[in-house]
């Protein structure tokens, strides 16, 4: 099969029964690709590319217009993210005050870098400009809750307290 990117590659099936309200919804809305793009994202937490040809079928719109839709906005994602998206600020303030070291700790407690997402798929890491949380620096920001003043034990611990409550749940 042949993605809307171009490439040929080997697409892992998915449900896209769980498209058709989406599109429903949407259909003969002009513009409302975005909206679209954004309902998907939630179903999966990315944008599978079968998903993405789905759309572009169903709609009418041209793949190629999907994917540069897709690769402008940064808030779109092209691969699975873990449960718990940790976004670590590297502004000059957070970076000034040990963010290099909490990434560090980061990344050794999740044995991943900067980018990358567990094989458990409950952690992804990735680093950011700006928090807007200077006065809290370094910072990171886990699913919209804030994290501030963190050393590098109190990052580790965050995270070991995360895995302990999904322990529990399982």
């Amino acid at each position: 099969m042949q993605c809307c990117c171009g490439n040929k590659e080997s697409i892992p099936q998915i449900d896209l029964e769980k498209l058709d309200p989406v599109l429903e919804k949407y259909m003969g809305q002009s513009g409302s690709l975005i909206s679209i793009l954004q309902d998907v994202q939630g179903i999966y937490n990315y944008l599978p590319r079968e998903a993405l040809n789905y759309i572009a079928h169903k709609m009418g719109i041209k793949p190629a217009k999907i994917f540069g839709v897709v690769t402008f906005y940064t808030q779109f994602r092209l691969e699975p993210v873990g449960k718990y998206v940790i976004m670590l600020c590297q502004g000059t303030a957070c970076h000034v005050n040990g963010s290099e070291l909490i990434e560090q700790a980061l990344c050794d407690e999740l044995n991943i870098e900067e980018g990358e997402t567990t094989k458990d798929e409950l952690f992804t890491l990735e680093n950011v400009a700006c928090l807007g949380c200077c006065s809290l620096s370094p910072v990171m920001m886990i699913n919209g809750e804030t994290y501030g003043n963190l050393t590098t034990e109190e990052a580790r611990e965050i995270i070991r307290k995360i895995k302990e409550q999904e322990s529990k749940e399982v």
